[in-house]
């Protein structure tokens, strides 16, 4: 279940790289993903929305019985 999130981080890691914030900002991923900028496209709010969900449903033991949905 530790890794259920990894493909989830490995695809907003690769979102945030290729966003104006890391390129052009030179800003880290850690300052990119933590707030809301214009200069991060949707698509990685939304990685970064499920992302967190999913590190959410590892700690929730409801979660944690059923399963955490995989990515």
């Amino acid at each position: 279940m530790s890794k259920s999130c990894k493909g989830l981080a490995m695809e907003l890691v690769k979102c945030l790289s290729e966003s104006d914030c890391v390129k052009v900002e030179k800003r880290s991923f850690r300052e990119c993903a933590g707030e809301k900028s214009p200069s991060i496209s949707s698509e990685c709010v939304g990685l970064r929305e499920t992302y967190f969900n999913c590190k959410r449903g590892q700690v929730d033991m409801r979660a944690r019985i059923r399963g955490n949905k995989g990515y």
